[in-house]
């Protein structure tokens, strides 16, 4: 099922008697997810993410704009007419239904030509639990099971009526973080099993990254940039989707463009042909660095951390923004210090060049 958002928005009442005007939780959004694919909707808490994902399931009515499943218009429909699956945070199981019982139980409430036989509910129950690979639970309630295999379950009742959409909001963020690592394998393998049109909202990059076929960064209700994982992440639109995705996070730097060069501090690190002159900010990905004795790129040496595959050099520079400057480096990379300094020089697709005032990205 193809889902269309055309100018969504959504405005609450604001309750902050300083402040005038509404506070605008989605603002404008444009986008389609097309049919049968997972889109990881990104951003951090309080932008905007959760009440989309509100309104796409009819939890929350938009102020302005559409949402068409398909070829209808459901921005009016009830929630239980617009054939959606939801899995909250905090599973929401019937604490003294056992798991058959949980699973079943969206079944026992449907009415008219949708009704089913008794046998038809079981089957379908068997086939939902089949597909979590929860099948030994049936008779467990949900105080006897772990977090992950409550998930599970919230995931199966979601399923058995087999929707149109599955949403997911946080599903994971209860769970430690190998149980969260297999459970987000699974939710692809479901995915994918089923074909199932599926919204999955989080605050975790990594997590989206790993599963989406698409992802839709937010920030204060805006929409910032929308497609494949890698190439956001290879090719991001202004600073702040740099910054949000990578793990460790992306080096920024003051910076200037002089004569079609752009310098940290007297170093030249890039030439860049036709750029104007001006204040900007580089950012590198803390893969794009590489030792070089002769490279332009001069930082002072503070730490290294062995991470096994690679090590991850923890330099200085007085024109960085933050607090740690992180290049990661094969483990087998010779480092030579002089005088307390490490010289780089850097990938150049890992280098990116943002405006010093809209922060948006300037091409090179």
């Amino acid at each position: 099922m193809k889902i269309v958002l055309e100018h969504l928005t959504k405005r609450f009442p604001n309750r902050n008697k300083k402040i005038k005007g509404d506070v605008i939780a989605v603002n404008d959004f444009n986008f389609t997810i097309p049919d049968g694919k997972l889109i990881g909707l990104l951003g951090p808490s309080g932008c905007g993410k959760s009440t989309a994902l509100n309104l796409i399931c009819g939890l929350e009515k938009p102020s302005e704009g559409k949402i068409i499943f398909g070829d209808t218009d459901v921005t009016e429909l009830a929630p239980e007419k617009r054939g959606v699956g939801l899995v909250f945070q905090n599973y929401a199981l019937y604490p003294h239904l056992t798991v058959y019982e949980n699973i079943k139980f969206p079944l026992e409430n449907l009415r008219g030509d949708k009704k089913l036989s008794k046998e038809e509910m079981d089957a379908k129950v068997k086939e939902a639990a089949k597909l979590v690979q929860i099948e030994e639970l049936m008779d467990r309630r949900p105080n006897e099971m772990s977090g992950g295999q409550q998930q599970r379950v919230a995931i199966a009742r979601a399923l058995v009526k087999r929707p149109q959409v599955l949403l997911l909001d946080e599903p994971l963020s209860n769970l430690d973080a190998r149980l969260r690592l297999q459970t987000r394998e699974e939710l692809k393998r479901i995915q994918l099993e089923t074909g199932i049109t599926t919204v999955f909202v989080t605050h975790d990059q990594e997590e989206a990254m790993s599963i989406s076929d698409l992802i839709v960064v937010m920030k204060e209700g805006v929409l910032q940039q929308m497609g494949k994982p890698q190439d956001i992440y290879d090719d991001p639109d202004n600073l702040f989707v740099a910054s949000f995705l990578g793990t460790p996070q992306i080096n920024v730097f003051n910076g200037r463009i002089r004569n079609e060069k752009v310098l940290i501090g007297d170093a030249v690190v890039l030439d860049v042909k036709g750029a104007k002159d001006g204040e900007v900010f580089v950012a590198v990905r803390p893969e794009g660095f590489i030792l070089d004795e002769d490279g332009p790129f001069e930082c002072g040496y503070e730490n290294r951390e062995i991470m096994g595959r690679d090590t991850s050099l923890i330099v200085t520079h007085p024109d960085f923004t933050g607090e740690k400057i992180r290049g990661i480096i094969p483990s087998d990379a010779e480092v030579k210090i002089s005088d307390g300094k490490v010289r780089f020089s850097l990938k150049r697709g890992k280098v990116h060049v943002f405006d010093g005032n809209t922060k948006e990205r300037i091409r090179l």
